[in-house]
């Protein structure tokens, strides 16, 4: 694989510190280089420097990105999507403009079920077919990691269909998708007054036959009363942690569920959503090493007013991480500009703190620190060029497409074509 060198940098944003993930003031320590470059060798970073410094060390024959006064980031790391499902739910997004609320579409069979009866009809291949779509979505807004979840299936056969895709996509594309089994989203319609079967049928088919294909690094829940209860809840993921899995928990979206805590208990890699979580909540998340996974896109989307209490969260010295939560009803977005933009000005994160939160932080909540997340000589070579001066720019011009350049493992992944206004 060729060297290849990007230079004429107006800022390389590295998030280069200690190899683990950021709290407090170090949200905001981006480690910025100023005219800065980069040097990326056999897929992996070689150097980051000034432009002096990398200019004097590239070989002959070396691929030389001129970035034209842009600026550098590694790639986004979107640690909380749903991107593998058939059709649609814009007619619920019509239904929701007019005043019908999420919970109020969800008992009349909209919501999550109404994909599940779409996902089970849909063939591997036309599932594949409308998540590589999709993965164009993520590169174009300089995403090039997805933590990827099941959950439409809510069966044996289609769970694993579904994790299937998430595999060949995994192995036929740029993206990198980390993939999470989600069996224990929903209660299915055939299954309906008997959620105690369900659950039965989660841990003692869904999880196994996961665990022996190696179809998900990880196991979730969906933990809220009208869903899966709490005790519900902790017997499934007690019964993943058996097998094998890591845990992530859906928690405290819809109501304080206790979700936060029990995501704290059971010694989870994080806790997604959290609007509702209260102090005890973030407390016991703190004390047990928790990372709160924000998703402020599924707020606006469904038309809510409480967001994550995200300042009271690095108050007490979390690690916080920015997810988009793509998916066809709730958060129908792949941009996490768009999420950044959403934190800055309904969560009060500065654009510092939300960078680093959907970078390095995403990355060690997915148990991928090591590899990327920042742009650090080792490191996988995901980066992106930004149409910017500043990285401040990413969330103040909100609701457009940033990246001039992907890149991930070394290899342009997208590039926008030329116009008038490019530099």
């Amino acid at each position: 694989m060729a060297t290849l060198a990007v230079l004429n940098c107006a800022q390389v944003v590295t998030l280069q510190g200690p190899a683990r993930p950021r709290t407090g003031a170090e949200l905001r320590q981006l480690a910025i280089v100023e005219d800065g470059a980069l040097l990326a060798r056999n897929g992996r970073i070689a150097a980051v420097g000034t432009r002096r410094e990398i200019e004097a060390s590239i070989p002959p024959g070396a691929r030389v990105i001129d970035a034209g006064g842009r600026i550098v980031l590694p790639g986004f790391v979107d640690a909380h999507t749903h991107p593998v499902f058939a059709g649609n739910r814009a007619d619920e997004f019509a239904l929701r403009a007019e005043g019908a609320g999420y919970e109020e579409i969800a008992a009349a069979g909209g919501g999550i079920r109404s994909t599940v009866r779409k996902t089970r009809a849909a063939t591997e291949d036309e599932l594949w077919r409308a998540a590589a779509r999709y993965e164009g979505w993520f590169l174009r807004n300089g995403t090039t990691t997805v933590e990827a979840k099941s959950g439409y299936g809510l069966s044996v056969e289609d769970e694993l269909k579904m994790l299937r895709v998430i595999r060949r996509l995994n192995e036929s594309g740029p993206l990198e998708y980390v993939p999470t089994f989600l069996g224990a989203h929903e209660v299915p319609d055939e299954y309906r007054g008997r959620p105690q079967e369900y659950v039965a049928l989660v841990m003692e088919e869904m999880l196994p036959r996961v665990a022996s294909e190696k179809l998900a690094s990880y196991c979730d829940v969906f933990c809220e009363p009208r869903v899966f209860n709490v005790d519900d809840s902790r017997r499934i993921l007690r019964r993943a942690r058996e097998l094998g899995f890591g845990l992530r928990v859906h928690a405290d979206q819809l109501g304080l569920s206790q979700g936060a805590q029990l995501a704290a208990e059971l010694g989870a890699a994080t806790a997604d959503h959290l609007e509702h979580t209260d102090a005890a909540g973030i407390e016991a998340l703190h004390a047990a090493g928790v990372q709160p996974v924000l998703l402020p896109g599924s707020v606006y989307a469904l038309g809510l007013r409480t967001y994550p209490a995200a300042r009271a969260m690095i108050a007490a010295g979390l690690a916080i991480v920015l997810a988009t939560d793509f998916n066809p009803g709730s958060s129908p977005t792949p941009s996490l500009p768009m999420v950044l933009s959403l934190a800055c000005t309904q969560m009060r994160l500065s654009p510092a703190e939300a960078i680093a939160a959907a970078t390095i932080n995403a990355a060690y909540s997915l148990g991928r620190g090591g590899e990327t997340g920042s742009l650090e000589a080792g490191k996988r070579a995901d980066f992106v060029i930004h149409d910017c001066s500043d990285y401040r720019e990413l969330a103040c011009f909100f609701g457009i497409e940033h990246p001039w350049m992907v890149v991930t493992r070394g290899v342009t992944a997208f590039e926008r074509e030329a116009h008038r206004g490019d530099a």
